[in-house]
């Protein structure tokens, strides 16, 4: 599979890395989804949800290093204890609480820095998922917003969950 790469300037604003991402994603999970189906379906009924996470560690390394190609870091801060996903998806930095059980939405999120460590905002990565089988029932989506503390995010995704709004 090709990778389209999506295209990352310092110059750009929160909301214009979340339109590349996204735009990456539109072109990718689809194909990756379906050449990786047969395989994470079995792996799915022996780990469970952490065959999503196969998934996107596919899927979303790509985006990550384009970020850091362009000079913006994400700024993780790990813990010995924390889980990791695709280079940047920490479990103690997401929230999933929303849906049904066979379309949950898991939600993590990432400070983008710039060059000189400035916070730019947060990019939020949706996962919409079954917990009754391997199932990505729509396109992972990548969201922003200008707020950086935890509580400004976890109020973002709040909003963005519950009234569709995103900013």
């Amino acid at each position: 599979m090709s990778k389209p790469f999506p295209i990352f300037r310092q110059d750009m604003t929160i909301e214009e890395m979340s339109n590349a991402a996204n735009r990456y994603i539109e072109c990718e999970w689809k194909s990756l989804y379906d050449f990786m189906h047969k395989d994470l379906t079995a792996a799915f009924w022996e780990i469970e949800d952490a065959a999503y996470g196969l998934y996107l560690e596919q899927l979303m390394p790509t985006i990550f290093d384009q970020l850091e190609n362009a000079g913006f870091s994400l700024n993780d801060e790990l813990e010995e204890t924390d889980f990791v996903i695709a280079k940047h998806l920490i479990f103690r930095n997401s929230i999933e609480k929303w849906g049904t059980e066979d379309n949950r939405s898991r939600v993590f999120w990432n400070v983008v820095c710039d060059k000189r460590g400035h916070a730019l905002g947060t990019l939020l990565t949706e996962i919409p998922h079954s917990h009754l089988k391997f199932d990505i029932p729509s396109a992972p989506v990548i969201y922003s917003l200008r707020g950086v503390l935890k509580e400004e995010i976890v109020q973002g995704i709040r909003r963005i969950k519950e009234h569709g709004l995103n900013s």
